[in-house]
C-alpha cells in the first residue's frame, strides 16, 4: 500500500485549482458527481424556497412566507445533514488510512454571517502561520463542521420566532434566513471541491472502503440518483 500510495503522490497536482480541473478514474467520477448532485439539488431547493418566502413577505402575504418557512427549516436541515455526511465520512476515512488531499482554508469572504466568518477567519489564520499539511486539511473539515451546525442552530432560533414578530419586522426575519441560506451554500460548495481533492489524493484500492462509508451507511442520501448508486453495487 505504500508503494502504491507514493506513485499516486507522484502523479497527484499540485493545488486545489488542479484538482477541481483534474482527470479522476470512472469509478471514483461517478460517486464524486452523484454526491456533487446531491448535495447542489437539495442547496436549489433551499433557495427556491426561500426566494419564494421573500417574495411573499414583499407582497405582503405573511401568512403563506411563514407557512414556506417551516418547509424551508427542514429543507435546510436536510441539506445540512447531507454537509457534514460528506465532511465526517471524509474525516473518518483520512483518519483511519492518512490520504491527504490539497487543501486551502477557508475564506470568510465567502460567508455573510457574522459566526461563519469569525470561524473561517480563524481557520484561515491558523492555516497560515501554524498548521502542516494534515492539521490544515482536519482543522478545516472542523471548521466547516462547526460553521454547519452553528447554522442550523441559527435557524432554527430565527424560525421559531418567525411566528410572533409582528408584520414590520418580518422582512428582516426573512433576510436573516436569506444570509443562512447562503452560508449553507457555500459550505456546500467547500465540500463539494474537498471531495474533489480528496478524490484525486484517494488510492483507487481504497475507493471500496471510502464508498461504503459514504454511500453503504445511508443511501437515502443519495435517492435522487439511484441508477448510479445501484452501479457503484453491482
Amino acid at each position: 500500500m505504500g508503494e502504491t500510495r507514493a506513485k499516486r503522490a507522484g502523479q497527484r497536482t499540485r493545488s486545489v485549482t488542479e484538482d477541481w480541473l483534474a482527470w479522476i478514474p470512472h469509478d471514483m467520477g461517478q460517486l464524486f458527481d452523484a454526491t456533487r448532485k446531491e448535495l447542489e439539488t437539495s442547496n436549489f431547493i433551499v433557495s427556491v424556497t426561500i426566494d419564494e418566502a421573500l417574495q411573499l413577505s414583499k407582497d405582503g402575504r405573511p401568512d403563506t412566507a411563514n407557512d414556506r418557512v417551516v418547509v424551508f427549516a427542514g429543507l435546510f436541515d436536510r441539506l445540512a445533514v447531507r454537509v457534514l455526511h460528506v465532511i465526517r465520512t471524509i474525516r473518518e476515512h483520512a483518519a483511519h488510512f492518512g490520504t491527504l488531499p490539497n487543501v486551502e482554508p477557508l475564506s470568510s469572504a465567502n460567508f455573510r454571517g457574522a459566526t461563519a466568518q469569525k470561524v473561517s477567519r480563524t481557520n484561515s489564520v491558523l492555516a497560515k502561520v501554524v498548521f502542516g499539511q494534515r492539521s490544515r486539511f482536519f482543522h478545516k473539515l472542523y471548521s466547516i463542521d462547526e460553521i454547519v451546525g452553528g447554522l442550523q442552530k441559527e435557524m432554527h432560533a430565527v424560525v421559531a420566532d418567525v411566528s410572533s414578530e409582528d408584520l414590520n419586522f418580518q422582512g428582516q426575519t426573512w433576510q436573516l434566513l436569506e444570509v443562512l441560506g447562503y452560508d449553507i451554500c457555500s459550505c456546500m460548495g467547500e465540500t463539494t471541491i474537498l471531495l474533489k481533492s480528496f478524490f484525486c489524493a484517494l488510492p483507487a484500492e481504497e475507493l471500496g472502503a471510502f464508498r461504503e462509508k459514504l454511500v453503504g451507511r445511508d443511501p437515502s442520501l443519495f435517492e435522487s440518483d439511484r441508477g448510479a448508486i445501484q452501479g457503484f453495487e453491482s
